[in-house]
């Protein structure tokens, strides 16, 4: 199984789903099929009374990370790419891990480190993200998490949700599958573009409808 390059189209061709856990090669990882998994697979496991992907939401970190000041132009470019593709080893993994109790929990654990290398070295990231950026990210994805929070989930729903952390100032709304899978995969063109004049060019369709207040 060959992956298709990221900037390709298979309409005309079958994609390759995500499969076994168990033997995930990077060079086999399809990302318009990932894409489309992501983008169909709705956040708090489908407890939301608006439908909100997990492709979108990390769309939206991915862009509020390149948007923070104070880091350089390529380090923000890098743990953005991170904040993206973080969370897509779901893809794989679509078990809960408590489901198969202790040890089920430990392998699954295990796997999902293993698909996750396996999308960094596809997606052209270094094995480790530093601990400074990892903690960066964390706390983006809870603003992110937050403002889901605060847009998508109604009164009850929302009190015991993460709304008690500072919610980042963009407004979060419900996204079609088919177009969260598009902005991902425009995102992910963007950020793995090099700076020889061809970022920026993936398409018009590369920025979420969450704008700020």
């Amino acid at each position: 199984m060959t992956a298709k390059p990221v900037a390709g189209s298979s309409t005309e061709q079958p994609l390759a789903w995500p499969g076994d856990p168990e033997d995930v090669a990077a060079a086999e990882i399809d990302f318009e099929a990932l894409a489309h998994v992501l983008a169909n697979t709705c956040r708090r496991g489908g407890r939301m009374r608006h439908y909100h992907s997990i492709a979108a939401h990390a769309v939206v970190v991915s862009e509020e990370i390149e948007a923070l000041d104070g880091l350089l132009p390529e380090d923000r470019r890098v743990l953005a790419l991170h904040a993206l593709i973080a969370g897509a080893a779901s893809a794989w993994l679509r078990d809960p891990p408590a489901a198969a109790g202790p040890r089920g929990a430990d392998r699954t654990g295990k796997l999902a480190a293993a698909v996750e290398r396996a999308l960094r070295e596809a997606a052209g990231l270094d094995a480790v993200l530093g601990e400074e950026h990892a903690e960066l990210l964390r706390f983006v994805d809870r603003m992110a998490a937050s403002a889901e929070s605060r847009d998508l989930l109604d009164g009850a729903e929302a009190s015991g949700s993460a709304l008690a952390f500072p919610p980042c100032r963009r407004r979060i709304r419900p996204l079609a599958p088919e177009r969260a899978a598009r902005m991902w995969l425009g995102r992910l063109r963007e950020l793995r573009a090099t700076d020889d004049g061809a970022r920026g060019t993936a398409g018009t369709d590369s920025r979420t409808d969450a704008a700020p207040d």
